[in-house]
C-alpha cells in the first residue's frame, strides 16, 4: 500500500492540467511543463483533484505508483513557484561573474570556465561567491548543480570548491611535521 501514491494531488487555480492517454501537460503562470507516464498507471481528474491508480501490485508498478504522483505534484509546484539551488564557491581568487545567461568560473584552472545555461534554467549571481540555478523543473535544476559542482568539487583539506549552501564539507587533518 503506497502511502504517498493514494494521496490525491490538489490543483491550484491558476494551474491548467491536461491529461491525455499516457501524457500529463501542467501549464502554470512560469511556464509549461509535459511527461510521459508508464502505461501501468492510471490517472484520473476530477475537476480540480488527481488521483494516481497503479494496475495490480507488481513491484515495479508499485514503485511507480508514489513516484508517478510526487513527479506530478513537482510539476504543479514547478510550474506556480519556481524552484531554485544555491551554490557556493570558497577558495583564494575563486569566483564567478554572469555573461548574459552564462557563468563564468574562474576555480584556479589555467582558463575560465564558461558554463553555458540550458534552455529552462536562469542562473542569479547576487555575489561573486555565490550562484542561485533556478527553473520550473526540479530535476533539471538539480541536475544543473549537480554539473556546475563537479566542475571543482569541495576538496577536504581546505575546504576549497564549489559546495551546495546546505552541505556540510567534513574537514580533514592534513601531514603534521616532526
Amino acid at each position: 500500500m503506497s502511502r504517498i501514491g493514494n494521496k490525491p494531488i490538489t490543483v491550484p487555480e491558476n494551474v491548467d492540467v491536461t491529461i491525455k492517454d499516457h501524457h500529463i501537460t501542467v501549464k502554470g503562470p512560469k511556464g509549461t511543463l509535459e511527461r510521459e507516464i508508464n502505461k501501468n498507471i492510471t490517472l484520473e481528474q476530477d475537476g480540480k483533484i488527481i488521483k494516481v491508480f497503479r494496475k495490480n501490485d507488481e513491484k515495479e508498478n508499485r514503485s511507480l505508483h508514489g513516484l508517478t504522483r510526487t513527479l506530478i505534484n513537482n510539476m504543479i509546484i514547478g510550474v506556480v513557484n519556481e524552484y531554485t539551488k544555491e551554490l557556493q564557491i570558497n577558495g583564494v581568487g575563486y569566483r564567478v561573474q554572469k555573461q548574459g545567461n552564462d557563468l563564468n568560473l574562474s576555480l584556479g584552472y589555467s582558463h575560465p570556465v564558461i558554463y553555458k545555461a540550458p534552455e529552462g534554467i536562469t542562473f542569479d549571481v547576487p555575489n561573486a561567491n555565490t550562484i542561485i540555478v533556478r527553473g520550473i523543473d526540479k530535476e533539471k535544476v538539480g541536475q544543473i548543480a549537480a554539473e556546475v559542482r563537479s566542475t571543482r568539487p569541495p576538496e577536504v583539506y581546505r575546504g576549497k570548491g564549489i559546495k551546495y549552501a546546505t552541505e556540510v564539507i567534513r574537514r580533514k587533518v592534513g601531514k603534521t611535521g616532526k
